[in-house]
This record gives structure tokens, C-alpha cells and sequence, in this order.
């Protein structure tokens, strides 16, 4: 694909907006759930992408992490549902459970006044209580798709009635490890089904990827330099190997006051490592991948939310769109593999306008990679000052 094909998928081509929620003509009680909520004025992605959903188009939108891009197409989707049938008519799929667990409950929030069944689909739950569930009728699913594809086989989720199909993390969905399942999904879902993809990063290869299967699509894009990490102060400290990384962020813990803090690494043996040596040094910390039963995960996460665990160290598995208020800083102990996964990271801190810091521990190795993450960005990483009083969250 060249530059100039790249740059014609990367062009946006929706520019209707809205200022405030009621410039949308919803359904009163979808209202009363949105403010209800605390959502008092529509953001960015808000005040364009809701429109092309409730209008039926096919939909690509990249948002910001953390600029409320699962409530726009939440509100599109509870906009578009008769209550009066009882059948699947919305589902949205997320590379996680956790990420699902997220959604379900901001679904559930703001539908809460609309009288819908709306049901979380996920492995590492109990197939007969999904069974019963379906049968029973919902009208909007939140899964992902191993479980999703799974009940469809059984003919337990039926999908000749769905409307809306939304991908959230596109990008991660129509990557390897799940694009599989998505086509076998795709085969299933009545031929007219409304697509939105959404996701913080949206490579051209994925648009690419999608013509074969969207109709026209509404696309709201943003180039790479304009993916803001405003509010986000980056650093980095050049470290010879992991040991000095350790010790360099023992430090750090020692020097800063921090509210919450997420630690990334590239592999589960390296955060299981990582979470005993720090547990070996005194501190409480929390340690969770994609290996750990769901019970398991569910009371990481319930933990790290309520502040009892202040430190949590994953892989990937939560790089993307969950939303822990407090967390302030953002330890990346290996950088991501891909760059497109840095703003991911980073982006668990400093959400909704809020400050946060990002600290990179990087081996020699490393050092190129970082600077191609800087271009990517446009974006500056400075190294840490020995005064950490200069980095200051206030």
C-alpha cells in the first residue's frame, strides 16, 4: 500500500456535530440515563459519532483513549433498541473481559431507565447460565468473541434479528489473534447489520481490511501527530539491564507520592516475576495476564479499582480501555512491541483531562524503538530528572 493509498483511508469524511446531548432528539429516559451518569456536555467523539449510528450508517471512529468513546456508541446503540422485542438486536464485542465487564456496567448505566435486558457474555463463565439467559431473550449482548462465536454454534445466541454489530478496539479485533473468530462471526450476522468500529488506533491495513465487509462508513479519523498525549508528562531512564531497571524503579516508588500506578511488561513470567520481587521488597502490589482463571482476574481488578491494591503489573491484556480514575503514573518496564500500543498504555493515566505521568524504562535496545515512538506521536520524552520533585503530578 503506498503513502498516497494510506493517506486516502485515513481521511475522515463525517462532519456533522452536535453541541448538547439534546440536539440528538433521544428517547427521554435514555436521557435521564445520560445525565444521570454525570455526562453534562457531548466530547468530541460524542458530538459526532452518536449521529451516524442512530442514522444507520456503518461507522469507523478513532477516539482518544479515555474521551469517552464507549459512551457514543452506548448511546447510539440504547437509542436504536425497541424495547418491545425481545430479541438480539445489538452486540458489541471487546478483545477482553475485562474490558467487557466495563462496558456492560456504562451500558447498564446509562440504559438503566429504558427497561432493557442487556447481557455480558465472556469466558470463564458458566455456559449454562448463558444459555438460560439467551433463551430467556436479551436485547444487547457485550462479549467477546470465543464466547459469542461459541453460543452462536450452539444456536443459544441467534442473531437473525441483530442490527448493530460495534468492535471496540478495532484494530486489536482484526489482528491475529482474533480475526478468525470475527470472520466466523461475520458469516453468522444477517448480511445488512450495521458495523462501527472504534479504537484509539486506527492503522490503514485495518480500514483496508474492512471494505470487504462496510457499507460506505462514516469515517471519523485522526492523524497519528494529532493522537494527543497532552497531559501526559513522558519520561524515560536509560537502564543497562532489568535489575537496574528494578532498582531504578524502586526509587521512584521511594521518591514519589503515587495514588496508583500501572507497571507494563511484555510477558506474564515477566510480570509474575516482577510482582514477587517487588512483594520481596515490601510493597502490595497486584499481578495479572491473560493465563489467570476469570475469578481470579475479577478480584485483581475489584481490588486495584477500591485503591486496597495500589500497584498493578500486566501485559497487554489491560493496555486498552479500561479506566482506573486514580491511576497517576504509568511505568512501562518494557516498551510495547508495537508502537501503536504506547498510547494505549500511557493513556490508563491522564484520562478525561485529568494529569498523569508516563516513565519508560528502557535498555540500549530499546533506545531506537522509543525514538520511533516519539515520531509516531510527535510527541517528546525527556529524560527523568534526578529531582523527581520536578515531576510533580500537581
Amino acid at each position: 500500500m503506498d503513502i498516497g493509498e494510506q493517506e486516502a483511508l485515513l481521511q475522515s469524511n463525517w462532519d456533522e456535530s452536535v453541541e448538547k446531548f439534546e440536539d440528538l432528539n433521544l428517547k427521554k429516559d435514555l436521557l435521564r440515563g445520560i445525565f444521570g451518569c454525570g455526562f453534562v456536555h457531548p466530547s468530541v467523539i460524542q458530538q459526532k459519532g452518536i449521529l451516524p449510528i442512530i442514522k444507520g450508517r456503518d461507522v469507523i471512529a478513532q477516539a482518544q483513549s479515555g474521551s469517552g468513546k464507549t459512551a457514543t456508541f452506548t448511546i447510539g446503540i440504547l437509542q436504536s433498541i425497541n424495547p418491545e422485542e425481545l430479541k438480539i438486536q445489538a452486540m458489541i464485542l471487546v478483545p477482553t473481559r475485562e474490558l467487557a465487564d466495563q462496558i456492560n456496567s456504562v451500558t447498564q448505566s446509562i440504559g438503566k431507565f429504558l427497561g432493557l435486558k442487556i447481557h455480558l457474555c465472556i469466558g470463564g463463565t458458566n455456559v449454562g447460565n448463558d444459555k438460560k439467559i439467551l433463551q430467556e431473550g436479551v436485547h444487547i449482548i457485550v462479549g467477546t468473541p470465543g464466547r459469542v462465536l461459541d453460543m452462536m454454534k450452539r444456536d443459544f445466541l441467534v442473531p437473525s434479528f441483530l442490527r448493530t454489530l460495534v468492535l471496540d478496539e478495532a484494530d486489536e479485533m482484526l489482528s491475529k489473534g482474533f480475526v478468525e473468530e470475527i470472520n466466523n462471526i461475520m458469516k453468522l450476522i444477517p448480511s445488512d447489520c450495521q458495523i462501527c468500529l472504534f479504537s484509539a488506533t486506527m492503522p490503514p491495513e485495518v480500514i483496508k481490511m474492512t471494505e470487504s465487509i462496510m457499507n460506505d462508513p462514516a469515517k471519523i479519523l485522526v492523524n497519528n501527530e494529532d493522537l494527543t498525549l497532552k497531559g501526559i508528562k513522558q519520561f524515560f531512564i536509560q537502564c543497562a539491564t532489568d535489575d537496574v531497571k528494578f532498582d531504578n524503579m524502586i526509587e521512584i516508588f521511594s521518591c514519589m507520592e503515587i495514588v496508583q500506578c500501572m507497571i507494563y511488561v511484555n510477558t506474564r513470567e515477566k510480570a509474575e516475576l516482577l510482582a514477587q520481587k517487588m512483594k520481596d521488597k515490601g510493597f502490595v502490589c497486584s499481578c495479572v495476564h491473560g493465563k489467570m482463571p476469570a475469578e481470579q482476574r475479577n478480584t485483581i481488578m475489584a481490588e486495584f479499582r477500591s485503591g486496597s491494591s495500589r500497584i498493578l503489573i500486566s501485559t497487554d491484556l489491560l493496555a486498552r480501555g479500561i479506566d482506573v480514575h486514580p491511576v497517576g503514573l504509568v511505568i512501562n518496564f518494557d516498551l510495547p512491541m508495537k508502537k501503536e500500543e504506547y498510547i494505549h498504555r500511557v493513556g490508563r493515566t491522564g484520562r478525561n483531562g485529568r494529569r498523569g505521568i508516563a516513565i519508560n524504562l528502557i535498555s540500549k535496545l530499546e533506545a531506537k524503538h522509543l525514538m520511533e515512538i516519539e515520531q509516531h506521536y510527535s510527541t517528546q520524552i525527556s529524560k527523568l530528572p534526578e529531582d523527581l520533585s520536578e515531576v510533580s503530578n500537581n
